[in-house]
């Protein structure tokens, strides 16, 4: 089995508990300090004590840092039975263990620790230490603890040091005891892929506070501010769009402004982005757009530039066609030439873009909605060159 859950949840002591509960012999490796030479020298152990008629658990923590040839060396001790496989991770399973080793093991996924169960630690710990623990303290102690019963140890014992002679463990020792404030956060694992998703998806769903909090959670847990500028960046073109353009502006100027500035004076134009962009209108159609255009792109053939599309810089090129035809929208009525096709002809007609009716987008597709009105009334006029428009330069587009 592999045992999945953030540090401080037992995931250890669950190994060892299941291994003296079923009487077999316990060999713990962690692959923080171990290699392939430990893995093999801890099947020999487990192969004699199997000859002797003793099963053995091989317990692996930190199983995500041992790399594939490491992981596969588990593999045929667990297929034959030598070892029955307990690993720990802190990371998800389905990225950081290997497919064949997966198939082989049942995940279990252990929670943060929530009050009543720091409290009954906190009850054991007390009792081992005969001391006892004030009210407002034992509260203090479980919320800096976050879930993890090993931290909350950690601060009980450290605490009753500086509550020596005292009665009790009062709240301003568990202070002492504490130094700075630690939240559970990491750089790229499934908390903070967990958080920025948070953020992302407030942001999307226009509001503002539950951006705020998410964005004040990473930024306290240490997130890069500048990686939550990019994806703000990103937001504002994935989620608003033309629906209020002024939203990748500001998203840029954060970003910019946190470069000038650094932290913390920083952060606050990123807050400014978030919720600018968490209180708009909101539009993902040049997003959608944009992916359908690129999946059409790749799935068809790359058909030839039409005619009339092609710019004409050179008497040769204009004497084979290049350029014919094309209509000059400057001088069409309302500026748009209608019944124009910009498409290879195999595509003539085909749509990506579809505005929303929100913010700035909804004049835009009423827009769009005219000048196909005029495209389905109107016949192409009659075609002529804009010789004097063309760029003579070499290569250059008309």
């Amino acid at each position: 089995m592999i045992l999945w859950g953030p540090p401080g949840t037992g995931k250890t002591t669950l190994a060892r508990l299941l291994a003296a509960h079923c009487g077999l012999h316990l060999i713990t490796l962690s692959a923080v300090l171990s290699g392939v030479k430990d893995v093999r020298a801890a099947v020999e152990e487990a192969c004699a004590r199997l000859n002797g008629g003793e099963k053995t658990v091989l317990f692996v923590d930190e199983v995500h840092r041992f790399n594939k040839a490491q992981q596969d060396a588990f593999l045929p001790h667990v297929e034959n039975g030598t070892v029955t496989f307990i690993g720990a991770t802190t990371e998800n399973p389905s990225f950081e263990v290997n497919s064949a080793l997966l198939s082989r093991a049942r995940v279990l996924v252990l929670k943060s620790l929530g009050r009543d169960d720091l409290d009954a630690v906190l009850d054991r710990g007390a009792a081992l230490l005969v001391t006892r623990i004030a009210p407002d303290a034992r509260s203090l102690l479980c919320e800096l603890a976050d879930g993890d019963a090993r931290r909350l140890l950690n601060l009980l014992e450290i605490a009753a040091q500086f509550s020596a002679g005292e009665p009790q463990i009062s709240s301003d020792a568990v202070q002492a005891a504490s130094g700075e404030r630690l939240r559970r956060f990491d750089k790229g694992g499934d908390i903070f892929y967990e958080q920025i998703s948070a953020l992302h998806k407030s942001v999307r769903g226009s509001d503002p506070d539950a951006s705020l909090y998410w964005l004040c959670r990473m930024l306290d847990g240490g997130c890069d501010p500048l990686y939550i500028a990019r994806r703000v960046v990103r937001m504002a073109s994935e989620d608003i769009g033309n629906a209020d353009p002024r939203g990748l502006q500001i998203a840029v100027a954060a970003f910019d402004t946190y470069n000038r500035l650094g932290s913390p004076e920083g952060e606050l134009a990123i807050a400014q982005a978030v919720v600018y962009l968490a209180s708009v209108p909101k539009s993902n159609a040049t997003y959608v757009a944009f992916n359908r255009a690129m999946e059409h792109v790749r799935s068809l053939p790359a058909h030839d530039v039409p005619m009339h599309l092609r710019n004409a810089p050179t008497a040769m090129m204009k004497g084979m066609g290049y350029g014919q035809g094309y209509r000059y929208a400057h001088d069409e009525a309302e500026h748009y030439a209608a019944g124009e096709s910009y498409f290879p002809e195999a595509l003539r007609g085909t749509r990506y873009y579809e505005p929303v009716n929100a913010g700035l987008e909804a004049k835009i597709r009423a827009r769009l909605e005219r000048l196909r009105q005029l495209d389905s009334v109107s016949a192409p006029g009659k075609s002529r060159d804009r010789d004097g428009d063309q760029d003579t330069s070499s290569g250059a587009t008309g």
